[in-house]
């Protein structure tokens, strides 16, 4: 077993571990259990790197901490130890990730280990609420809420386009002129888990399922088109895709969100959500 700095790299053997730690929180293990479920713990099936904290030299039935290290570096269990361990792996490499994101408790410890090295971000989100349902919205869901097809994806694009840059900050074409995102889009779409409403070909609600583990599904991109802002389009578009992931697939609903957005978290709170914990980003 790799060891490095006092955290180690998992591997396939530890998915029992790995698996209580994930189970023990599944709403803010979305992320990696979604990735976790499909891959293992092999790092090139993974796209990604799950380290533990482990100072007792011998392994345990259970992992006082846990990060995975990918697209994005996500730690979510852990004590300040245990972020220091995370943060000496991390600085022995350059930084592959775009944001540090997570459980706001580990991510802002975790920042503050890499911050001197990796600072400054381009933006720190401190407070996110993470928000979740596992019932019937307690809105009507807008009927014209539907997946989006395959064929419609040039059609989708611009909208997910503008809410990356309003909600991110940064162009995603930007770099290889939009073929990753683009692609990655592609993929959601595929998937089943792009929902739009179109109103002649333009898109004036969406938004998408962008991680899906076995018992919870993250909601993302949640977007209104400027124009149509303020006619209860996000809250009933937000109800029909819960109700797709709550009735139809069966998994708790969930999303994060900024504190500072008061439109945003009323709205959801009418839909139906509600707070089980906290959230923290870091933008590179």
């Amino acid at each position: 077993m790799l060891r490095l700095a006092g955290a180690r790299l998992l591997g396939d053997r530890d998915y029992p571990a790995v698996r209580a730690v994930l189970d023990a929180d599944p709403v803010a293990s979305c992320m990696v259990s979604a990735r976790v479920e499909v891959a293992g713990l092999d790092p090139w099936r993974l796209g990604g790197e799950l380290w533990a904290a482990d100072y007792r030299g011998t392994r345990s039935s259970r992992l006082p901490g846990l990060c995975f290290s990918g697209p994005n570096l996500i730690p979510l269990r852990g004590n300040a130890s245990a972020m220091r361990s995370f943060a000496d792996r991390a600085l022995r490499r350059q930084r592959i990730c775009s944001s540090l994101v997570g459980p706001a408790e580990q991510v802002l410890a975790l920042w503050d280990e890499l911050a001197p090295e990796w600072g400054p971000a381009r933006e720190i989100r401190p407070d996110q609420p993470l928000m979740a349902m596992d019932g019937p919205p307690a809105i009507a869901a807008d009927p014209l809420v539907r997946p989006v097809r395959p064929d419609e994806l040039d059609r989708y694009l611009p909208a997910a386009i503008s809410m990356f840059i309003e909600e991110v900050g940064v162009d995603p074409r930007a770099g290889d002129g939009g073929a990753s995102y683009r692609a990655r889009v592609a993929e959601l779409i595929a998937g089943g888990r792009a929902f739009a409403r179109f109103e002649g070909r333009e898109v004036v609600f969406k938004a998408e399922i962008g991680a899906l583990s076995r018992s919870v599904g993250q909601i993302q991109g949640v977007w209104v088109h400027p124009d149509r802002r303020g006619q209860g389009l996000g809250t009933a578009g937000t109800a029909a895709v819960v109700n797709r992931l709550v009735h139809g697939m069966g998994r708790t609903a969930s999303l994060y969100v900024n504190s500072f957005n008061s439109p945003a978290l009323a709205a959801y709170r009418r839909v139906g959500f509600h707070q089980v914990g906290r959230y923290a980003t870091v933008l590179f």
